[in-house]
């Protein structure tokens, strides 16, 4: 079996399969979702083929593509995978609110963590901005969030 290339990603050092699992359309947007039994298997069968970067997002489903995930990577498996999940869009009332406020931050962050099954998130990131949010606020408290996931249970 053909190696998946490894590459680095920023400069804080994590590395991830070059090629990655985008699992938004297991739960979400191209048809119905798929059986839960096959995503899984999917899942798996590319973490064994070399494919570690898994990438999905609170909006997927929504919620459901973060509980799918969660299941796939019991037992083990989650020591196996880079992580990415997204937050900044909620469902409400029939229409998509962009959000990025500190309280919003962490509320889809622990959401997420619950969903996931996990203690930690590789990568964690903003689906899209929120002009009425300074930049430098929600990058400065998601950067809190994930040191505090893995030192105080952000």
């Amino acid at each position: 079996m053909a190696q998946v290339r490894r590459i680095k990603l920023g400069s804080q050092g994590i590395e991830i399969s070059a090629q990655g699992l985008g699992c938004m359309g297991m739960s979400a947007f191209y048809g119905p979702p798929k059986p839960e039994s096959d995503m899984i298997s999917l899942t798996h069968h590319a973490i064994n083929s070399g494919v570690t970067f898994l990438d999905t997002s609170d909006i997927y489903g929504p919620f459901t593509n973060e509980i799918l995930l969660g299941k796939a990577l019991k037992d083990g498996v989650r020591e196996k995978v880079e992580l990415a999940t997204k937050f900044g869009i909620r469902f409400s009332d029939g229409k998509n609110e962009i959000h990025g406020d500190p309280q919003y931050v962490r509320a889809a962050c622990e959401g997420s963590l619950k969903r996931l099954g996990v203690d930690s998130i590789d990568l964690y990131y903003q689906h899209r901005i929120d002009t009425r949010v300074p930049i430098e606020v929600t990058g400065k408290f998601i950067a809190y969030c994930l040191v505090g996931i893995t030192q105080w249970g952000c």
